[in-house]
This record gives structure tokens, C-alpha cells and sequence, in this order.
């Protein structure tokens, strides 16, 4: 069986074109277009990196960035005090936290203190609630990237069984969510699982998204399987064994090239989305 790519790239850009098209046509109309809002703590090269390609996404489409650089030393309290200023800035219709924090920072504190409505990266607990309960809001950008990379290839979810192996509460949980509101039957793993092989060996979607450089094994996977690889390690590399895991897979996604495209679209779709006053809607499963 010859694997077909999930092209996050040529996905994103039709998502961008979208964005830029409604950007322009509402600026057109006397709207002063969206901004971006990015707060990268410290120095670290690789937050830097991606900070760089937001900033550049966001030009791309007609869209503002305004970029905060605070200090390695910077404590939860002045980033508090940051976020509450540009939470309260009209003019800023999304706010992101470059994840990584520097570790004296309370990271969760600082998230769940961006205003729900400007939470475009969907890291607040506002926002994973309304998702695990199946309504609108703003979703983490990477599985919902996932989703809609599946949902443009026409893969149907509804009653395959998934493995998401990963439990961040950016990427792994609210994945495991999605694709329960999807109707899928999901099981969750992480690390510590036992027997992992053999539970992977079941599933008809295989997500990785535990960090480590090829942990699930191309021999796990089932025939006919549909693989994403959330991962992104050194020398891109994904978490999952893909030279072997795409010669018994019916889709996968590339590294790189598959789903980091789509995590910086859904960013400036749902910015957008905050431009235009409403949230990203509700998948919307069944009973």
C-alpha cells in the first residue's frame, strides 16, 4: 500500500488565502485590520525561532504583530501585569505566549490570565472546558490544525478507533477531546503506558505527541492506518517511525511539512476569528 501525504502546507495555505481575502475585504470596508500580540520570556533560540515565523504568518495575510520581549528574569507577576495590559488594548485581538516559560514563571497562571476572547492559541482552562464540553471557543492550534487537515482529505473519524499517545494539556488531551466529539473511540496514552505496541496495533488514527524522536515504531502501526505526527525533535524528526509507518499507512503527515503549517494557520484563523467577534465553532458530536 502506497501511503498518501496529508499536505499541511498546500492545507494552510488555502486557510491563509481565506484569511487574507476576509482581511482585506473588511479593511476594505473601514475596519483597521487584526493584530497578533506574541510575548516571547527569555532568549531561548528555538521561541525565537517561532516567534520569527508567527510574525512573518501574520504579515503574510494583511495582519498586524505586535511583538513583547521581556527578560529571562521576568517574574509571574510582571508577566501578569503584561498580559493584563494587552487584554485590556482594543486594538490587540490576539495575545500568545511563546511556550516555553523560563521555569520561575507560573506558565498555567500566566495562560489561564489572557482574556478568553483573545486566547487565539487556546491554552486557558476557559477554553479547554468549552472544548471537552463540545462547545465554541478557541481550540489549541495543533490538533485543530489536525482536524481540519483530516476534515480536507475527507477522512471520516466518526466510530474508528484513535490512539493519541501524549497527554499535554495543549496537545495530547484536547486532541484525545476532538476526536471523542468526533464520535471516534479514543484511547489516550502517554509514556508510562503499558503494552503500547499492542494498543497502537488497533487503532485506525494514530496521533503522536509525546516529545520524543521516533517512539512509536513503524512496526506498530496497523495496516491501512491513518498516521499524524504532532512531533517535531532534532534533525525533523517526528515521534513516530515514519519511513516504516508510511509504508502500511493509508495517510500520513510529513515531518516537516505536515502538521506545523497547520498550527500557525489555525493561529491566524481563530485571531481572525477574534477580529470578527465570534469563536471557533463546536465539532459537535453525536450521543
Amino acid at each position: 500500500m502506497k501511503s498518501s501525504i496529508l499536505d499541511g502546507k498546500a492545507t494552510a495555505e488555502k486557510i491563509k488565502t481565506h484569511i487574507r481575502e476576509s482581511i482585506e475585504k473588511r479593511v476594505q470596508d473601514g475596519y483597521l485590520a487584526p493584530t497578533l500580540a506574541t510575548i516571547l520570556v527569555g532568549s531561548d533560540p528555538a521561541s525565537q525561532t517561532y516567534v520569527n515565523m508567527k510574525n512573518k504568518a501574520c504579515e503574510s495575510v494583511g495582519m498586524k504583530s505586535r511583538r513583547i520581549e521581556l527578560p529571562e528574569n521576568t517574574t509571574t507577576d510582571q508577566l501578569l501585569d503584561k498580559i493584563q495590559e494587552l487584554n485590556e488594548d482594543n486594538s490587540i485581538q490576539g495575545i500568545l505566549l511563546q511556550h516555553p516559560s523560563p521555569p520561575q514563571v507560573d506558565e498555567r497562571s500566566a495562560f489561564d490570565s489572557i482574556l478568553p476572547t483573545k486566547d487565539v492559541d487556546g491554552v486557558t482552562t476557559f477554553c479547554y472546558g468549552k472544548l471537552a464540553m463540545d462547545q465554541d471557543a478557541y481550540f489549541p492550534c495543533t490538533p485543530y490544525g489536525m482536524i481540519l487537515l483530516l476534515r480536507e482529505y475527507g477522512i471520516e473519524v466518526s466510530g474508528k478507533k484513535a490512539v493519541v499517545v501524549g497527554r499535554s494539556p495543549i496537545l495530547g488531551k484536547p486532541m484525545a477531546a476532538m476526536l471523542t466529539n468526533l464520535d471516534a473511540t479514543v484511547t489516550l496514552c502517554h509514556s508510562k503506558t503499558k503494552n503500547l505496541d499492542e494498543i497502537v496495533k488497533t487503532a485506525d488514527i494514530v496521533v503522536g505527541a509525546v516529545g520524543r524522536a521516533e517512539f512509536i515504531k513503524g512496526s506498530w502501526i496497523k495496516e491501512g492506518a491513518v498516521v499524524l505526527d504532532a512531533g517535531y525533535n532534532a534533525g525533523n524528526v517526528g515521534d513516530i517511525e515514519l519511513s516504516v509507518a508510511s509504508e502500511k499507512s493509508s495517510y500520513h503527515t510529513p515531518v516537516p511539512g505536515g502538521v506545523g503549517p497547520m498550527t500557525i494557520a489555525v493561529l491566524l484563523l481563530q485571531t481572525l476569528y477574534s477580529w470578527e467577534g465570534k469563536f471557533s465553532p463546536a465539532l459537535k458530536s453525536g450521543k
